[in-house]
């Protein structure tokens, strides 16, 4: 699954603003024992994660940014604004603990809702046996909150999640179960968890809307059913100018071995 660049860059302030800086204070420089120091963020995008990471993190670190779509690998590698940057371009499911020789941190963001469980399992195993931290940023929670609720909120929020949890290709996705089946994958290593919600309106009037009208549609095109209140419910929504929390999670994976 890929996304259009200007959907990230949509979403980007948003992101760095609902991120946890608790789990960086956990993680700690001290955390990053490894010389040279590499970090591989997964499902790179344009490289916010990176980004992000490298205005709060006082290290310069080697980027190895992963993803299926070479126009956001040739945009990531050319933003990154601390290290130096490599780019690989593949399947994400297929890593393992060979391939992390040698690195310090994984990262990813907005990523794990949209593995199925087998495939978090087989990510979580290689960071476990590779000893090596894993921070997982933004992971969908399905949890809606509108500053003005109304009755067909949770019929939305419901269909929504169900369409999160699709099947894509035989494979299942894991949507809002995300974080708790990352959490038992990582039972091995130390979890923590913090929430992330995106707090939508005022300054992000434009992504608050974009993001309205993909969780309508992929509500209803979950349940057809929904399809004749959608419209006048979209329009509503939007002329009001939503105001809404967006439900995310953040989990830090330390290996007990690391």
């Amino acid at each position: 699954m890929s996304f259009a660049p200007e959907w990230l860059a949509l979403r980007e302030q948003a992101d760095a603003d609902a991120r946890s800086t608790e789990l960086l204070d956990l993680l700690g420089e001290t955390r990053l024992n490894r010389t040279p120091l590499v970090f591989r963020d997964l499902g790179c995008g344009t490289g916010s994660m990176g980004r992000w990471l490298g205005a709060r993190l006082r290290v310069a670190p080697h980027w190895v940014l992963h993803d299926r779509d070479p126009r956001l690998l040739e945009l990531a590698g050319a933003s990154m604004i601390a290290g130096t940057v490599e780019t690989r371009e593949g399947d994400l499911t297929a890593l393992r603990a060979d391939d992390l020789a040698g690195t310090s941190l994984v990262t990813a963001s907005a990523l794990l809702d949209l593995l199925t469980r087998a495939e978090v399992n087989e990510l979580a195993s290689a960071c476990v046996s590779a000893g090596v931290p894993a921070l997982f940023t933004l992971s969908v929670t399905g949890k809606i909150e509108f500053a003005r609720p109304e009755a067909l909120d949770a019929e939305f929020e419901a269909a929504f999640n169900a369409h999160q949890r699709r099947a894509v290709d035989g494979r299942r996705l894991l949507g809002p179960d995300a974080v708790a089946a990352a959490a038992e994958a990582f039972a091995d290593a130390e979890v923590h968890t913090r929430p992330s919600p995106w707090r939508l309106g005022g300054e992000q009037r434009a992504l608050a809307a974009e993001w309205l009208r993909g969780w309508v549609g992929a509500a209803v095109e979950h349940e057809p059913g929904l399809a004749a209140e959608a419209p006048a419910y979209l329009r509503r929504r939007l002329a009001e100018g939503p105001q809404v929390s967006v439900g995310h999670t953040d989990l830090l994976a330390i290996p007990r071995t690391s």
